[in-house]
Parts: C-alpha cells; sequence; structure tokens
C-alpha cells in the first residue's frame, strides 16, 4: 500500500495538485475498490493498482485544469473515471456520472455510497434518454466515441456557454475537421504514462 501512496502522491505533485491526505486516502479506497469488483464485473482491462493508479486516476485528474462550473456530467463514466476522482478534488461541484452499463453504474454507486461522496448521483440510462436540456456547465467524455458523435449526443445537456471536454490519445486531428464549433486542444502529460494524451475543449456557441 505504501508503493501505491508514493506513486500517487509523486504523480499529483507532478500535476501540481494539492491533495489532503484525506483526498490520497479516498482515491487509494476507490482504486481497491475497483480491483475488487473488477473481478466479477470486468469494470477494465487495467489490472495491476500501479497501472490504475497513472492510466485512469492520475489521467482523470489531469484534466482538472480544464474542469469549470458548478454541473458537470461524465457521459460513458464507465468505471466512474474521471468523475468520481475529479468529484474528490472538487467537493463543492455537483457531478453527474452516467453511462448505460448497468453492472458498471451498480459499482460506481457502490463505490459513491462507500467513499461517502455527497457530491455525486449516479444515472443508469442512454445519454439521449436523460432528458435535462441545458443543466450543465461541463460534459465530460473519455474515450466514449468520435467528438461529433459526442457533440450531437450531449450538446442538449450543456448550458449556452457550456463547454464539452473530451479525452483523447492523439490530437483527432481528422475529428477535429468534421466540427463546426469552436474548439481549443491542449496536451496533457500524464505522470508515469509515456503514450500521447490530450483534451479537447468545445463550445457549445
Amino acid at each position: 500500500m505504501d508503493k501505491s501512496r508514493d506513486i500517487l502522491v509523486a504523480g499529483l505533485a507532478d500535476l501540481g495538485l494539492a491533495a489532503t491526505v484525506q483526498q490520497v486516502d479516498l482515491l487509494l479506497a476507490f482504486v481497491s475498490l475497483i480491483e475488487k469488483w473488477n473481478k466479477a464485473y470486468n469494470l477494465t482491462a487495467i489490472r495491476q493498482r500501479d497501472e490504475i493508479l497513472k492510466l485512469h486516476i492520475l489521467d482523470s485528474l489531469a484534466i482538472l485544469p480544464y474542469v469549470s462550473g458548478q454541473k458537470i456530467i461524465d457521459v460513458g463514466t464507465g468505471a466512474g473515471l474521471p468523475g468520481i476522482p475529479l468529484a474528490i478534488f472538487m467537493p463543492s461541484v455537483q457531478f453527474t456520472l452516467l453511462d448505460g452499463n448497468a453492472k458498471k453504474t451498480r459499482f460506481v454507486q457502490q463505490a459513491v455510497l462507500e467513499l461517502a461522496l455527497k457530491n455525486v448521483e449516479v444515472m443508469h440510462c442512454r445519454v439521449e434518454e436523460l432528458g435535462r436540456d441545458a443543466q450543465y456547465d461541463v460534459v465530460m467524455s473519455r474515450a466514449f466515441a468520435s467528438l461529433y458523435d459526442i457533440m450531437n449526443l450531449t450538446e442538449y445537456l450543456l448550458q449556452p456557454q457550456g463547454v464539452l471536454l473530451a479525452m483523447k490519445g492523439q490530437s483527432p486531428e481528422v475529428e477535429l475537421k468534421s466540427l463546426n464549433r469552436a474548439y481549443w486542444v491542449d496536451s496533457i502529460s500524464v505522470p508515469g504514462v509515456d503514450a500521447e494524451r490530450c483534451v479537447v475543449r468545445i463550445k457549445k456557441t
């Protein structure tokens, strides 16, 4: 456990994030829950604890500087990523974690209960069925679909000044050509991960 804590604390420092002992404890508890449930629920193909820390937890938190607003929805949250790590670091912000996979939302709901996260709600449905028009400041998506499809499916959820944040690997040049919106592509560096990462920010208006 100490090695895991060292990796996490060093990674958070590399990201420039000041974490309390409680936040570190919550993140490590979340990793333990993923490991425990992964055996039966197949939440993620990544099995090793160190890799979960780097490729899921630190990867999720790398976009923290780009997240703002008071109501945020994580579409296609899967095992609660990036929503749960971000919610731990943004306790005054309300998060909705949505996924169409019932097994995964059952896990996320259990994680929210065990971690006592008061600022997270879990929704099991398809994004087009949620029906919350213009209620969110930010829509987040991590490897959920093409940028064009994400924008078409989720745009109705955003307030007029809202922003879609899409986490991608390499800069998706072909996908970007299909957008008729203002967008920015920012490279992000994830401690301990050599692969390219970027976040695409797309404005609703």
